[in-house]
């Protein structure tokens, strides 16, 4: 069931609407990140004067700008982490044109879905993105314990997060919020598959870009294979 809605999915990535959310989220993400990196080089050019005065060594000039490249390195290891979870918060705004897509082509006779709305969709998204950030955040210092165990480590808890977060937001547009936690429930080992599932292609570059779109898409499918199914 979940590899039929995952290459059902990745069948329909050259979709004119799932081409407009891949770069949308793309752009939102990266746009993020940026102005977080730029905030954060002021933060240190203020907090820190440029010459200090060392013991024995005397002043040690170039403080500023040797802090200002570490926080660069700083800000491109963490975009590792962080870049797929901040694309996939801002694909949730634009859930209704991948979800759409994917019912239009794959089960036109479905009556229309009830569509979030932009606040519901912005306050899953934020939801979801500060759940994400600070359960991975936390999942660094774990990282130190575990060793060669790291991308399992990674793969589950972002598994976990990711199969509850697309599941909710696909089946929310057709079921009433506790009709889609029981769902969620009754099916939570399926869900959790999934979401690995979508975690695994995270450290390819370039793919990780569409996984959001992909997520969703797979999620669609699965959804409705579990309704029909009577899960």
């Amino acid at each position: 069931m979940i590899f039929t809605a995952f290459f059902r999915a990745l069948g329909q990535l050259r979709d004119r609407r799932f081409r407009r959310v891949v770069g949308l989220g793309v752009l939102l993400a990266l746009a993020l990140l940026f102005a977080a990196y730029i905030l954060f080089v002021q933060v240190v050019w203020w907090a820190f004067p440029d010459t200090i005065d060392l013991p024995v060594i005397g002043p040690v000039s170039g403080v500023e700008t040797f802090l200002g490249w570490a926080s660069l390195v700083l800000m491109l290891g963490l975009s590792v982490v962080l870049m797929v979870p901040v694309a996939s918060a801002f694909t949730g705004l634009f859930l209704e044109d991948v979800a759409d897509a994917v019912e239009d082509r794959h089960y036109p006779a479905l009556p229309p879905a009830t569509p979030l709305g932009l606040g519901e969709g912005l306050r899953q998204s934020v939801n979801f993105l500060g759940v994400v950030i600070a359960v991975n955040l936390l999942a660094l210092f774990l990282y130190l314990f575990v060793g060669p165990g790291i991308p399992l480590v990674f793969w589950a808890i972002n598994g976990f997060l990711l199969g509850r977060e697309y599941f909710s937001l696909v089946a929310l547009r057709r079921l009433p919020p506790g009709e889609v936690k029981a769902m969620r429930r009754r099916n939570r080992w399926t869900l959790w598959a999934a979401g690995t599932l979508m975690v695994a292609p995270l450290s390819v570059p370039i793919l990780n870009l569409v996984i959001p779109v992909l997520g969703v898409a797979t999620f669609t499918h699965l959804y409705h294979r579990l309704a029909s199914a009577g899960r």
